[in-house]
């Protein structure tokens, strides 16, 4: 599978190919203040078939954690495209809704942080569920 995608202005653009690793949504407090309080949808693809093909992105990372996630966004729209966790080396986290065609997406496999889910998100039946991460 070969996914495209970028940012909403236009100025990044990316491209990954590969299965992917794990498709799933993230329900944690961080990723409410990062999608504006919506479910984080991701698609975990193999980090050394990801690049960049257009544009710089600015990456972000909580200096007041020990192990934090970087997140890395459009400069000019602040389209966050992905994250890279260090629980998943080899992995880039790619955004969903960043997907040029986002419906390869398909059903999450997995929703994570339960605990923290609000009660108007949606979880489909079948999607494996935890409440912080699989073990």
């Amino acid at each position: 599978m070969k996914v495209e995608g970028g940012c909403y202005c236009g100025t990044i653009r990316y491209q990954a190919e590969g299965e992917p690793l794990f498709k799933g949504q993230c329900h944690c407090r961080e990723c409410q203040y990062i999608s504006g309080g919506g479910v984080n949808v991701v698609m975990g693809m193999p980090e050394a078939t990801f690049s960049y093909t257009g544009g710089t992105v600015k990456p972000f990372s909580r200096s007041n954690l020990d192990s934090p996630v970087t997140r890395e966004f459009c400069a000019e729209c602040g389209t966050h495209i992905l994250s890279k966790a260090p629980s998943l080396p080899g992995a880039v986290l790619i955004k969903v809704g960043t997907l040029d065609d986002p419906a390869v997406f398909g059903d999450p496999q997995m929703a994570i942080y339960l605990v923290d889910k609000l009660s108007h998100h949606h979880v489909p039946e079948g999607c494996a569920q935890f409440d912080r991460v699989p073990g």
